[in-house]
């Protein structure tokens, strides 16, 4: 793959006004390029944009010009200028633009009044590539090594220096620019601390003595990663009770490569250890992206036993209802060549309980071969990608 190649994206662009979100460097304003060529398009990076529509936001009809009713209008970096809102909403209503509305973060957004659009724009979220989009071009290995960014996907030789200058420029523009920490060497300590715990349960009060901050500002520097989209909250499915959230989330980055780089071990060889959680990302990866595209927008959780075994992630197909238990499909994910049916256990007992109805158990792993052992399909990690995209997985 070279960086001429265009791959296709799974994500559709909808009929009506719709805001995009995504971490920096997925793809976002290279797709809109391909689905909207010829929407007009503001770019507010662009300082003198920039300038001018914090000035006046009410001079971005003249900027547009007289088109007619349902053209649509591109707003790049969105965040940017978060009283541009009231100047979408007046002309969605006024002369019938539609509008996409592109940002790496929302934290801003909300600040600025992003409810004003609640009800007439949807909200899409875009990330690095999955393996229906890469095709033969997917490699598992790769992918929980360096990660799926398409500038990574393109250039695999240079995937190390990509994914340095990746989260300098993250700290630039993001953090330095709009002022989100005050002080950053605090925070650069938190980034390495918590890339090395990628895809582990989180445990505050450990993570700031490590990094060496207050337990508050643990949680504020959470939320920026979140916020800005780098990483996700996986919670604890709990079967039985009104709140899932009792037992410590998970975090995950985005990207298993990300996450190395924030670690610091984009020079060094990492650890087993690293490397089945960085393939727990890679898989969760895939489940968002397809749970996005396909706009089926189901739950996402993993699940403790109370003995402490785990299911690495539950997706919660129909949700509980007073006459019916919730519907689960249940996946556990293994860095290994060979299959050990000792894994099949938390979901099985899971699959007993009374109140929950358990319809499928997926085993994911890195062998060749597939194996059925009852309820439970145990499949090569391509092979139930393929499956997920084609929606036989939920």
């Amino acid at each position: 793959m070279t960086d001429s190649t265009i791959v296709p994206r799974l994500l559709n662009c909808p009929s009506r006004s719709f805001f995009l979100f995504g971490p920096r460097g997925t793809g976002k304003s290279t797709w809109l390029k391909q689905v909207l060529p010829d929407a007009p398009r503001m770019d507010l990076l662009d300082t003198a944009l920039h300038l001018e529509l914090c000035r006046a936001p009410h001079g971005l009809e003249a900027l547009v010009g007289n088109r007619p009713a349902n053209s649509w209008v591109v707003l790049d970096e969105i965040q940017k200028v978060p009283a541009l809102l009231d100047e979408v909403h007046r002309l969605m209503e006024s002369r019938r633009w539609r509008f996409a509305l592109c940002g790496s973060s929302a934290r801003r957004l909300r600040r600025g009044g992003a409810n004003l659009l609640a009800g007439r724009a949807l909200t899409l979220n875009m990330e690095g590539f999955c393996s229906a989009e890469l095709a033969r071009d997917f490699d598992a290995q790769f992918g929980l090594e360096w990660g799926t960014l398409p500038s990574v996907q393109t250039d695999r030789e240079q995937g190390a220096d990509i994914l340095g200058a990746y989260v300098n420029t993250y700290l630039k523009e993001e953090i330095r620019e709009e002022g989100l920490v005050r002080n950053v060497p605090p925070f650069l300590r938190f980034l390495s601390v918590a890339g090395q715990m990628n895809g582990q349960t989180i445990n505050a009060q450990n993570i700031a003595r490590e990094a060496a901050v207050p337990r508050s500002t643990v949680d504020t520097y959470f939320a920026i990663l979140t916020d800005t989209l780098l990483g996700h909250f996986l919670p604890a499915w709990r079967p039985g009770l009104k709140v899932r959230e009792v037992a410590h989330p998970k975090f995950y980055w985005f990207d298993p490569g990300v996450a190395r780089a924030a670690a610091g071990w984009l020079r060094d060889p990492v650890d087993r250890l690293w490397q089945g959680t960085a393939f727990e990302t890679l898989v969760f990866h895939e489940l968002r992206v397809f749970n996005e595209s396909s706009r089926k927008l189901r739950p996402l959780a993993y699940y403790r036993t109370s003995a402490g075994a785990e299911i690495d992630f539950v997706i919660e197909t129909r949700k509980r209802q007073s006459a019916h238990p919730p519907h689960l499909v249940a996946v556990e994910v293994k860095l290994a060549d060979k299959w050990n049916r000792s894994w099949e256990k938390s979901m099985r007992d899971l699959a007993t309980q009374s109140g929950v109805q358990v319809d499928r158990m997926f085993g994911v792993y890195c062998g060749t071969r597939s194996y059925h052992f009852g309820e439970v399909e145990v499949l090569p990690v391509t092979q139930f990608l393929r499956c997920l995209h084609r929606g036989e997985v939920f």
